[in-house]
């Protein structure tokens, strides 16, 4: 166990190692026990070393994860960037160790700052809210990127009744807790008021998971509703060639046309790939068509309006047709896909710099839910429903939880399956229903616990039918978003870096 936890390339190999773990926890590998097994490592690792060589371990197993879990990015640079293969792997490879400096961080603060000498259960408990505490920093970092999070590995596993509670956040930090616990057993077995401490926490958290794993915190609001959610298929590399416009409007328009009545229709992310404006036309006659079937409509489209100093600024848009009303534009876009950082320098360097639709604009945080057949419905698109605390905060005051995407960017690798993942979480999180349209999938309809009761395959052309059902009330998490663990995790931050120091 010594080369473990000494310095040297062999316990920086296990961590790199370990990493990969946590990428084989969660979707769509699911072998949840391996988020313990890569926390537990990753602890152990960290218990002898220096905070500089704790920090090249740190940043070692960040990499392990990164390079395992968000390997997809390198099919955006590549495939549809058209970046050369030499390229493609340089930018994502610097992206994966961009990220892993969030983990060389954690292993710096942990050694230099938190680690304490003969108390093993005061240092689980600080791991766990460090690891918590990076796990956010990393979800806000230049717009964040909160991907990846050790909790998702929990939503069909054991702990899964805790994310009503605590969301994701509380995951997360269970599974880091019970790690450490495990990790510090044998010092624990001989300090016998720190081992009921253990033990206390853990019946507190495994026990009070599976007991509220199927409870309800919210109730019907109303009777069911049709849904007929449309998957276009339509490939990235026509998406937003002119030439293929009219080829993308009619199938929309035709697979409504044959569809099922319903009382609600969904169209995916830039389901119309021309500005709204541009599209009034056929916006207006697919209006008519949905309130004559007195149905409600809801289609992604760009969407081009002046911002509050009156510039003219482009939007990803949601807009509403028949018995909706609404307009939504995104508020947490994706760098490089839909905004460039430092534009000036790195446009026209690459194709990938100047990818359609790659200069959206942020919508603003006031705006209203869409309303349809009379509920409140909280849009999300594509990758929003990532970011827990703004997600519940438009849960919140919903009915039903909606998010449109177009996946295609990532191909058949694992990331749209990642996304799922995250997309079913939140409906976990808030009790409440959640449609999903897609371009390519997966398309589904998620019930209050997290769970697909719908869906049609990925890279398929259909029709998604099925039934949702208005929920009200609040979730504790909904209620009280990631505060009550926000204060516990300061307190214990603080009160290791105080005893820290006095010894």
């Amino acid at each position: 166990m010594h080369w473990i936890t000494r310095p040297g390339w062999l316990g920086n190999l296990l961590a790199l190692a370990a990493g990969a773990l946590t990428t084989l926890s969660l979707s769509p590998f699911d072998i949840w026990p391996l988020a313990l097994v890569s926390m537990g490592v990753v602890y152990l690792g960290l218990r002898e070393l220096t905070p500089r060589q704790a920090a090249g371990r740190g940043w070692c197993y960040g990499f392990g994860l990164f390079a395992s879990g968000v390997s997809w990015v390198y099919v955006s640079i590549h495939d549809f960037g058209s970046a050369p293969p030499v390229l493609a792997g340089a930018l994502t490879l610097g992206f994966v160790a961009g990220l892993a400096l969030f983990f060389m961080l954690l292993g710096w603060v942990w050694a230099r700052w938190l680690r304490q000498t003969a108390a093993p259960l005061l240092n689980t408990l600080l791991f766990a809210a460090l690891w918590l505490a990076l796990d956010a920093l990393r979800g806000w970092v230049l717009t964040g990127f909160p991907w990846l999070y050790a909790g998702y590995s929990q939503l069909e596993g054991p702990l899964a009744g805790l994310a009503p509670l605590g969301g994701i956040w509380l995951l997360t930090f269970a599974l880091a807790l019970t790690a450490t616990l495990l990790v510090e057993l044998p010092q624990l077995l001989r300090q016998k008021v720190s081992l009921a401490g253990a033990l206390i926490l853990l019946i507190a958290l495994w026990g009070g998971a599976l007991g509220l794993g199927k409870h309800a915190w919210t109730t019907a609001k109303d009777q069911p509703i049709t849904v007929a959610a449309m998957q276009g298929n339509v490939a990235q590399s026509i998406k937003w060639d002119p030439k293929k416009l009219e080829m993308q409007l009619l199938r929309y328009r035709d697979m409504t046309f044959r569809s099922q009545p319903a009382d609600l229709i969904v169209w995916p992310e830039t389901a119309v790939p021309i500005l709204k404006e541009h599209a009034e036309g056929y916006l207006t006659m697919m209006s008519r068509f949905a309130q004559d079937r007195q149905s409600a409509l809801i289609t992604g489209v760009p969407i081009r309006q002046p911002n509050a100093e009156g510039e003219l600024r482009y939007y990803n848009g949601l807009t509403t047709a028949g018995d909706a009303q609404g307009t939504y534009l995104k508020q947490k876009l994706v760098p490089f896909g839909e905004y460039v950082p430092l534009q000036d320098v790195l446009r026209g360097l690459i194709a990938f710099f100047d990818l359609p639709m790659s200069d959206f604009a942020r919508g603003t945080p006031e705006q209203q839910l869409l309303q349809a057949k009379g509920f409140q419905i909280a849009p999300f698109i594509c990758y929003e429903v990532v970011y827990p605390e703004f997600a519940a905060g438009l849960a919140a005051k919903s009915d039903i939880l909606l998010t449109v995407s177009n996946d295609a960017w990532f191909g058949h690798s694992i990331g749209p399956l990642q996304h799922l993942q995250m997309a079913q979480m939140r409906a976990l999180e808030a009790g409440r229903w959640m449609i999903r349209a897609t371009n390519n999938g997966v398309t589904v309809l998620i019930d209050p616990h997290g769970r697909i009761v719908e869906q049609i395959p990925a890279f398929q052309e259909g029709v998604l039918y099925g039934e949702v059902t208005p929920m009200q009330g609040l979730t504790p998490y909904l209620q009280w978003r990631s505060w009550p663990l926000t204060v516990v995790c300061v307190l214990l931050l603080g009160w290791g870096l105080v005893r820290r120091r006095r010894d």
